[in-house]
């Protein structure tokens, strides 16, 4: 009998479960201290592996970190998009509570961008996407004819209300707790909108 493809099977799922292991390891780690003051052989004792194991999967630092932040991106999108266009408000308490969830991480990933190969092009893919989902969620509730200047300005501020430093400052640097971040991140978005 037989047994070589169930063991390469096998081999492939520890191999992913050792690989997110470490990734969960980089996130914890990311998310309580800055970038540079982050050792591999401290992500490697998280995940239970060796430093070897890490580079050997990552190529160091850089690409483990890089590798997080594309996991993680990938779950914000996940986790963002259902908004459902022509429900303002909704939209609204669901990004205030996807915020609550990712925003810190968003923050720090833009934040520390600079300091590894590959994070701007990340960060920047993450800005993009912000303003195509402010687009998508909003476009049947702007006010103003499409296409028009008007209607342009409209979906600027609207961007601007729903960006994770506007969360950041309402609840960090303003001491908002999270409804009151939501009714005011709605104030901000509705004058944007056509009425009734």
């Amino acid at each position: 009998m037989n047994t070589r493809p169930y063991s390469m099977e096998g081999r492939a799922a520890s191999a992913e479960r050792t690989r997110e292991r470490v990734i969960d390891a980089m996130l914890g780690r990311f998310a309580a201290q800055p970038y540079d003051r982050i050792r591999l052989e401290d992500v490697a004792g998280d995940a239970g592996v060796t430093v070897q194991t890490v580079i050997r999967r990552f190529g160091g630092k850089p690409g483990l970190l890089t590798a997080t932040v594309e996991r993680e991106q990938a779950r914000v999108v996940a986790a963002r998009e259902p908004a459902t266009p022509g429900r303002p408000a909704g939209t609204i308490a669901d990004l205030v509570a996807h915020y609550e969830r990712y925003g810190a991480l968003i923050l720090k990933v833009y934040a520390e961008a600079d300091r590894v190969e590959g994070l701007p092009e990340l960060a920047a893919a993450g800005r993009r996407y912000h303003l195509d989902w402010c687009r998508r969620a909003f476009e049947d509730d702007l006010a103003g004819p499409p296409g028009s200047p008007d209607r342009a300005r409209r979906l600027a501020q609207v961007t601007v209300a729903c960006d994770a430093t506007t969360w950041r400052i309402l609840r960090q640097d303003l001491g908002l707790d999270p409804e009151q971040t939501r009714l005011t991140i709605a104030a901000l978005v509705e004058p944007a909108l056509r009425r009734g």
